[in-house]
């Protein structure tokens, strides 16, 4: 399995995927996610490609996208109550449907991982929408632990 940087070339496997997370997201939060919708247009895609400060890695095997992930370089500047970081924020990260339980999801975060410290970030976060189990239990086994919980009460 190859893990790289996403290409322009890639937004059709991009697509595939983003709709996947987006049937997931309708089934936890029908209220919130619309049924067959995805997250970013394609023009939006193109943007984040084009911007260093969003890379997007791809796994890959045999020529075929197995999964991705969205990440946001964030600088955290000082203030009177915190210090000042750089941290790796996956905005999103996916493993195609056929590919799940070939540790392909583990490749993708490890590499992540490994960009996070070379560019001298402090930590990686990220956002599971609660019921959500699956992606629960795979951040869990990845080492991640809650920074804090939102919380809401439906009006």
């Amino acid at each position: 399995m190859l893990i790289r940087s996403a290409a322009k070339g890639d937004i059709g496997d991009l697509n595939r995927l983003l709709y996947q997370v987006a049937a997931v997201h309708h089934d936890i939060r029908p209220d919130l996610f619309k049924e067959g919708g995805k997250k970013y247009t394609d023009a939006e895609l193109e943007g984040i490609l084009a911007c260093e400060d969003t890379p997007v890695f791809v796994a890959e095997e045999d020529g075929r996208v197995l999964g991705y992930a969205f990440c946001v370089i964030e600088e955290h500047a000082h203030s009177g109550a915190m210090h000042e970081f750089k941290s790796l924020y996956i905005d999103d990260l996916c493993v195609d449907e056929s590919a799940r339980g070939r540790h392909t999801g583990t490749a993708l975060f490890e590499y992540v991982k490994g960009f996070a410290r070379e560019i001298g970030c402090r930590s990686i976060t990220l956002n599971v929408w609660s019921g959500n189990t699956n992606a629960e239990i795979f951040y869990a086994k990845m080492g991640l632990k809650p920074q804090k919980t939102t919380l809401e009460t439906l009006l």
